[in-house]
């Protein structure tokens, strides 16, 4: 099995030389050949080995059995271990987790600080063949699509899993074949779990009908997994053509193919950490084909409003924020002299390039307003019914209400945009900038605050 798991490491460049490699180490046949490969290996990778053993709290004396014996596994090893213990049960009832996902949530924080602590060190899971079938099968059974099909990966960021092409039963002669001791967790046995009827029930069926089952799922796997980079590599492609300044054109991203429409949609509610699952999917395609809005749960919703696709979050009613402008400026803005000529940088700026300074400049021509405009009746907050703007372009008035609807600003976006404002004359609008009676002027000599831009 050594020459099996040597083969898959450097087929999928899972270790380098000089890695700290933290084994996730829970007792079971699993994570003690693991640990026993890796241990053997280390010498030929130039690797670092480490253990890490987490208490669920689950299963009582079993549980401290467990860790009893991973720090003896470890002495005798030679290999430093880290432990952590954790009472999921109560953790899982405050949050209204299932103590599976809460286990799973805190056993990865847990090795994540671990590997923080070691120097950004890898992550040795004891994934194998067989728990990647069982993964394929139970997304399956969930709809999860391609990317559930895609079973586990050999790697995701720092975490590893070098058994993933060993089935069960190799790793279980691989601690017969070493005289291996290892414990066995009792819940591995309890129906309860979901893995646990898959494992128990459906796997065997599956084999009797195909001895091959679990390579052939494998290979399956492998599969999905290119199909699922194309799509993905595709419809971020298209997002990036549909792009707007609110969001996404829906007539842009309608007419892309639909497996490649659905991965952009999902791609757009995976990066507002928005809930996915093929329903959410299928409602905001619908939005955007009809227009309106969907609720997609957990405070957020899908709007498909003037052609614009966005992801709204739910926020809480903090009231009519209103802040002196000069409080507002001491905490936020930062404020430039301009001295015959010069523009002086305030502190923090540092050496800047021609591209830099140029950027800076036109920002204060936008979004700069003239400090002698701003008096103690200068505010900066929401807008409000009857503010008014005057382009600094054309010299024109309007209402703030009638230049956001030109602008076609998203309608939930509007009440929440910032205005520095004297009465109702706005001086300074966000997202538009100044106004003409408060614009920046580079060429004399006075104060000018920047309200927004990047340093």
């Amino acid at each position: 099995m050594n020459d099996k798991v040597r083969r898959f490491i450097a087929e999928n460049s899972l270790i380098g030389e000089g890695d700290r490699v933290i084994a996730a180490l829970s007792g079971g046949a699993d994570s003690t050949s693991l640990l026993y490969v890796l241990n053997s290996l280390k010498e030929e990778l130039k690797i670092e080995i480490y253990a890490a053993h987490f208490n669920h709290g689950i299963r009582g004396a079993e549980a401290d059995r467990d860790e009893r014996f991973a720090g003896e596994l470890c002495d005798r090893l030679g290999i430093r271990l880290f432990t952590e213990r954790a009472d999921i049960p109560a953790v899982s009832a405050q949050t209204g987790e299932s103590e599976e996902l809460c286990g799973r949530r805190l056993r990865y924080d847990f090795l994540n600080r671990v590997a923080d602590k070691l120097g950004s060190a890898l992550i040795a899971t004891a994934h194998n063949l067989d728990d990647n079938s069982e993964t394929v099968l139970w997304n399956l059974t969930r709809g999860s699509g391609i990317g559930g099909l895609c079973g586990i990966p050999a790697r995701r960021g720092n975490i590893i899993r070098p058994l993933l092409s060993c089935s069960r039963a190799e790793i279980e002669e691989y601690c017969r074949e070493n005289g291996l001791e290892f414990v066995t967790d009792s819940t591995n046995l309890d129906d309860k779990y979901t893995r646990n009827r898959l494992r128990h029930r459906v796997m065997p069926v599956l084999r009797e009908l195909n001895e091959n089952a679990d390579e052939n799922i494998a290979r399956t796997s492998a599969l999905m997994r290119e199909a699922d980079a194309y799509l993905n590599d595709i419809s971020k492609k298209e997002l990036k053509a549909a792009k707007t300044q609110y969001g996404y054109s829906c007539s842009k991203l309608l007419k892309a193919d639909s497996a490649v429409l659905k991965y952009a949609v999902k791609n757009v509610l995976t990066e507002a950490k928005a809930p996915v699952d093929s329903r959410h999917i299928e409602l905001t395609v619908e939005a955007m084909n009809n227009g309106g809005a969907v609720k997609l749960g957990q405070g957020y919703t899908a709007i498909c409003a003037q052609g614009i696709l966005r992801i709204a979050a739910d926020k809480e009613d903090d009231g009519d924020i209103c802040i002196p402008a000069k409080e507002y400026i001491k905490e936020h803005g930062a404020v430039f002299h301009v001295r015959n000529g010069v523009i002086e940088y305030p502190d923090g700026y540092g050496e800047l390039s021609a591209e830099e300074y140029k950027k800076i400049n036109n920002l204060l021509l936008k979004h700069g307003v003239r400090c002698d405009i701003i008096t103690s009746d200068t505010f900066m907050r929401r807008r409000r019914a009857g503010d008014t703007f005057t382009d600094k372009r054309r010299g024109v008035t309007k209402t703030v209400k009638k230049l956001l609807n030109e602008l076609k600003i998203p309608r939930e976006l509007r009440d929440d945009l910032r205005v520095l404002a004297r009465g109702s004359e706005v001086l300074w609008l966000e997202g538009c900038g100044a106004s003409a009676q408060a614009k920046a002027d580079l060429t004399l000599d006075g104060d000018i605050i920047l309200l927004t831009g990047d340093k």
